[in-house]
Protein backbone atom coordinates (compact mmCIF):
# COMPACT_ATOMS: atom_id res chain seq x y z
CA UNK A 1 0.00 0.00 0.00
CA UNK A 2 1.00 3.47 -0.89
CA UNK A 3 1.00 6.65 1.02
CA UNK A 4 -1.17 7.94 -1.26
CA UNK A 5 -4.08 6.03 -0.69
CA UNK A 6 -4.37 6.63 2.95
CA UNK A 7 -5.20 10.71 2.15
CA UNK A 8 -9.10 11.34 3.09
CA UNK A 9 -8.59 8.75 6.52
CA UNK A 10 -8.69 10.55 9.92
CA UNK A 11 -5.31 11.83 10.37
CA UNK A 12 -4.43 9.57 13.49
CA UNK A 13 -5.09 6.71 11.17
CA UNK A 14 -3.13 7.72 8.28
CA UNK A 15 -0.03 8.68 10.91
CA UNK A 16 -0.24 4.91 11.79
CA UNK A 17 -0.13 3.74 8.62
CA UNK A 18 2.41 5.38 7.52
CA UNK A 19 4.52 4.72 10.17
CA UNK A 20 3.79 1.34 9.32
CA UNK A 21 4.94 1.41 5.95
CA UNK A 22 8.11 3.35 7.35
CA UNK A 23 9.02 0.52 9.59
CA UNK A 24 8.08 -2.14 7.27
CA UNK A 25 10.40 -0.41 4.66
CA UNK A 26 13.14 -1.05 6.70
CA UNK A 27 12.51 -4.41 8.34
CA UNK A 28 11.42 -3.54 11.04
CA UNK A 29 8.49 -5.66 10.96
CA UNK A 30 7.63 -5.95 14.79
CA UNK A 31 7.52 -2.29 15.07
CA UNK A 32 5.03 -2.34 12.54
CA UNK A 33 2.77 -4.23 14.11
CA UNK A 34 2.70 -2.89 17.64
CA UNK A 35 2.11 0.23 15.90
CA UNK A 36 -1.01 -0.90 14.01
CA UNK A 37 -2.06 -2.89 17.41
CA UNK A 38 -1.79 0.18 19.15
CA UNK A 39 -3.81 2.10 16.52
CA UNK A 40 -6.23 -0.52 16.33
CA UNK A 41 -6.86 -0.24 20.38
CA UNK A 42 -8.27 3.14 19.29
CA UNK A 43 -9.86 2.98 16.35
CA UNK A 44 -11.23 -0.73 16.42
CA UNK A 45 -13.25 -0.19 13.44
CA UNK A 46 -10.84 1.04 11.23
CA UNK A 47 -10.80 -1.48 8.17
CA UNK A 48 -7.14 -0.03 6.85
CA UNK A 49 -5.71 -0.76 9.89
CA UNK A 50 -6.67 -4.30 10.08
CA UNK A 51 -6.09 -4.88 6.47
CA UNK A 52 -2.81 -3.19 7.06
CA UNK A 53 -2.14 -5.51 10.18
CA UNK A 54 -3.43 -8.40 7.96
CA UNK A 55 -0.76 -7.99 5.22
CA UNK A 56 2.34 -7.52 7.94
CA UNK A 57 1.12 -10.71 10.21
CA UNK A 58 1.41 -12.64 6.54
CA UNK A 59 4.66 -11.13 6.43
CA UNK A 60 6.18 -12.28 9.47
CA UNK A 61 4.63 -15.62 9.16
CA UNK A 62 2.09 -14.41 11.99
CA UNK A 63 -0.80 -17.50 11.17
CA UNK A 64 -2.99 -16.73 14.34
CA UNK A 65 -2.73 -13.13 14.01
CA UNK A 66 -3.85 -13.00 10.26
CA UNK A 67 -6.54 -15.27 11.12
CA UNK A 68 -7.96 -12.60 14.09
CA UNK A 69 -7.75 -10.12 11.54
CA UNK A 70 -9.11 -12.03 8.71
CA UNK A 71 -12.41 -12.81 11.32
CA UNK A 72 -12.52 -9.06 12.45
CA UNK A 73 -12.69 -7.42 8.71
CA UNK A 74 -15.15 -10.39 7.80
CA UNK A 75 -17.54 -8.25 10.69
CA UNK A 76 -16.56 -5.23 9.68
CA UNK A 77 -17.46 -6.01 5.82
CA UNK A 78 -20.87 -7.39 6.88
CA UNK A 79 -21.44 -4.48 8.97
CA UNK A 80 -21.02 -2.72 5.39
CA UNK A 81 -23.06 -4.45 3.52
CA UNK A 82 -19.53 -5.83 1.46
CA UNK A 83 -20.36 -9.82 1.30
CA UNK A 84 -17.55 -10.16 -1.19
CA UNK A 85 -14.93 -9.02 0.96
CA UNK A 86 -16.53 -11.00 3.93
CA UNK A 87 -16.62 -14.19 2.06
CA UNK A 88 -13.23 -13.72 0.99
CA UNK A 89 -11.83 -12.87 4.45
CA UNK A 90 -13.19 -15.72 5.83
CA UNK A 91 -12.14 -18.03 3.31
CA UNK A 92 -8.80 -16.70 4.31
CA UNK A 93 -8.97 -17.01 7.58
CA UNK A 94 -9.47 -20.70 7.35
CA UNK A 95 -6.22 -20.59 5.08
CA UNK A 96 -4.22 -19.51 7.94
CA UNK A 97 -5.45 -21.14 10.71
CA UNK A 98 -7.57 -24.22 9.52
CA UNK A 99 -8.37 -25.60 12.96
CA UNK A 100 -10.55 -22.63 13.64
CA UNK A 101 -14.17 -22.58 12.39
CA UNK A 102 -15.87 -20.13 9.96
CA UNK A 103 -19.39 -21.62 10.40
CA UNK A 104 -20.96 -18.71 12.01
CA UNK A 105 -19.35 -16.29 9.72
CA UNK A 106 -20.62 -17.66 6.91
CA UNK A 107 -24.11 -17.84 8.73
CA UNK A 108 -24.03 -14.19 9.26
CA UNK A 109 -23.46 -13.34 5.49
CA UNK A 110 -25.82 -15.49 4.71
CA UNK A 111 -28.93 -13.78 7.04
CA UNK A 112 -27.29 -10.41 6.41
CA UNK A 113 -28.13 -11.32 2.48
CA UNK A 114 -31.68 -12.64 3.14
CA UNK A 115 -33.05 -11.51 6.39
CA UNK A 116 -36.61 -11.47 5.58
CA UNK A 117 -36.09 -15.83 5.55
CA UNK A 118 -33.95 -16.04 8.94
CA UNK A 119 -33.73 -15.09 12.12
CA UNK A 120 -30.92 -15.56 14.42
CA UNK A 121 -31.18 -18.74 16.77
CA UNK A 122 -31.37 -18.29 20.37
CA UNK A 123 -32.30 -20.19 23.51
CA UNK A 124 -35.42 -18.92 23.89
CA UNK A 125 -36.22 -19.71 20.21
CA UNK A 126 -36.32 -23.56 20.28
CA UNK A 127 -37.78 -25.93 22.75
CA UNK A 128 -34.97 -28.35 23.95
CA UNK A 129 -34.16 -30.77 26.34
CA UNK A 130 -31.63 -30.52 29.46
CA UNK A 131 -29.29 -32.59 27.35
CA UNK A 132 -28.98 -30.88 24.19
CA UNK A 133 -26.09 -31.14 21.75
CA UNK A 134 -24.10 -34.58 22.14
CA UNK A 135 -20.98 -36.44 19.45
CA UNK A 136 -18.35 -38.20 19.45
CA UNK A 137 -14.82 -35.62 18.80
CA UNK A 138 -13.72 -37.98 15.82
CA UNK A 139 -16.05 -36.92 13.96
CA UNK A 140 -17.41 -33.60 14.43
CA UNK A 141 -13.90 -30.90 15.98
CA UNK A 142 -14.33 -29.54 19.38
CA UNK A 143 -14.19 -25.97 17.30
CA UNK A 144 -16.75 -26.47 15.62
CA UNK A 145 -19.34 -27.82 18.43
CA UNK A 146 -18.50 -23.99 19.95
CA UNK A 147 -19.79 -22.65 17.28
CA UNK A 148 -22.76 -24.39 17.41
CA UNK A 149 -23.38 -23.63 21.46
CA UNK A 150 -22.38 -19.57 20.64
CA UNK A 151 -24.78 -19.83 17.81
CA UNK A 152 -27.89 -20.74 20.18
CA UNK A 153 -26.37 -18.66 23.05
CA UNK A 154 -26.59 -21.64 25.33
CA UNK A 155 -25.82 -21.18 29.05
CA UNK A 156 -24.53 -24.56 29.97
CA UNK A 157 -21.71 -27.50 30.87
CA UNK A 158 -19.61 -29.15 27.75
CA UNK A 159 -18.54 -32.42 28.92
CA UNK A 160 -15.91 -33.88 27.15
CA UNK A 161 -15.28 -37.69 28.30
CA UNK A 162 -13.67 -41.06 27.22
CA UNK A 163 -10.76 -39.59 25.59
CA UNK A 164 -6.67 -38.27 26.44
CA UNK A 165 -8.16 -35.17 27.94
CA UNK A 166 -11.28 -35.12 29.98
CA UNK A 167 -13.43 -31.69 31.32
CA UNK A 168 -15.86 -29.16 31.18
CA UNK A 169 -16.13 -25.90 29.69
CA UNK A 170 -18.79 -23.79 30.81
CA UNK A 171 -20.75 -21.29 28.59
CA UNK A 172 -23.01 -18.25 29.56
CA UNK A 173 -25.23 -17.00 26.45
CA UNK A 174 -22.96 -18.93 24.43
CA UNK A 175 -19.76 -17.46 25.90
CA UNK A 176 -16.80 -19.61 26.93
CA UNK A 177 -16.57 -18.40 30.60
CA UNK A 178 -14.95 -21.28 32.38
CA UNK A 179 -12.86 -24.63 32.10
CA UNK A 180 -11.92 -27.75 34.17
CA UNK A 181 -9.44 -30.27 33.10
CA UNK A 182 -8.10 -32.53 36.28
CA UNK A 183 -6.78 -30.15 38.31
CA UNK A 184 -6.19 -27.15 35.61
CA UNK A 185 -9.01 -23.77 35.94
CA UNK A 186 -9.58 -20.95 33.74
CA UNK A 187 -7.22 -20.42 30.54
CA UNK A 188 -5.05 -23.38 31.24
CA UNK A 189 -8.05 -26.02 31.77
CA UNK A 190 -9.30 -24.73 27.95
CA UNK A 191 -5.98 -25.07 26.53
CA UNK A 192 -5.83 -28.65 27.18
CA UNK A 193 -9.49 -29.53 26.18
CA UNK A 194 -9.31 -27.99 22.85
CA UNK A 195 -6.45 -30.30 21.78
CA UNK A 196 -9.36 -33.32 21.90
CA UNK A 197 -9.65 -35.32 19.23
CA UNK A 198 -11.06 -38.28 20.63
CA UNK A 199 -14.14 -39.28 22.77
CA UNK A 200 -17.34 -38.03 23.35
CA UNK A 201 -19.24 -34.84 24.14
CA UNK A 202 -22.28 -33.95 25.21
CA UNK A 203 -23.97 -30.56 26.44
CA UNK A 204 -26.54 -29.98 29.07
CA UNK A 205 -27.97 -26.14 29.38
CA UNK A 206 -28.31 -24.77 32.81
CA UNK A 207 -31.22 -22.49 34.41
CA UNK A 208 -28.24 -20.62 36.25
CA UNK A 209 -25.14 -18.98 35.04
CA UNK A 210 -21.69 -19.71 35.84
CA UNK A 211 -19.22 -17.79 37.51
CA UNK A 212 -16.47 -15.87 35.08
CA UNK A 213 -13.29 -17.79 35.17
CA UNK A 214 -12.57 -17.14 31.33
CA UNK A 215 -12.55 -13.37 30.29
CA UNK A 216 -12.47 -12.87 26.44
CA UNK A 217 -13.94 -10.62 23.97
CA UNK A 218 -15.17 -13.33 22.02
CA UNK A 219 -14.79 -17.47 21.44
CA UNK A 220 -13.00 -16.78 18.20
CA UNK A 221 -10.26 -14.85 20.15
CA UNK A 222 -10.07 -17.35 23.27
CA UNK A 223 -9.45 -19.84 20.56
CA UNK A 224 -6.76 -18.19 18.48
CA UNK A 225 -5.30 -17.03 21.38
CA UNK A 226 -5.10 -20.63 23.16
CA UNK A 227 -3.53 -22.45 20.17
CA UNK A 228 -0.90 -19.87 19.64
CA UNK A 229 0.52 -20.33 23.14
CA UNK A 230 0.18 -24.08 22.12
CA UNK A 231 2.07 -23.79 19.09
CA UNK A 232 4.80 -21.76 20.74
CA UNK A 233 4.55 -24.61 23.93
CA UNK A 234 5.43 -27.13 20.90
CA UNK A 235 8.36 -25.17 19.54
CA UNK A 236 9.75 -24.35 23.08
CA UNK A 237 9.71 -28.17 23.57
CA UNK A 238 11.41 -28.80 20.10
CA UNK A 239 13.85 -26.66 20.70
CA UNK A 240 14.45 -27.64 24.20
CA UNK A 241 14.86 -31.18 23.05
CA UNK A 242 17.00 -30.11 20.22
CA UNK A 243 19.51 -28.34 22.17
CA UNK A 244 19.78 -31.18 25.17
CA UNK A 245 16.54 -30.47 27.26
CA UNK A 246 18.38 -29.83 30.62
CA UNK A 247 20.73 -27.20 29.41
CA UNK A 248 18.24 -24.31 29.83
CA UNK A 249 16.08 -23.99 32.82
Amino acid sequence: MMGESYKGLDSEIESALLDADLFVKYGAMQRAINRLQQAIARYPHSIELRERLREVAIMLKLPGEAARQCLMLARLYIERENFDAAHERLLEAKQHEPRISIAAGLEAIRRARRPEQSRPITASSVAVPAAVFAGDLSLISIFDVVQVLENARLTGVLKIVGGEREGRILFNDGQIVGAEHAAKQGEEAFRALIEATSGAFSFEQSADPFPVTISAASNTNLILDALRQLDEERKDAEFRREMGGDAFP
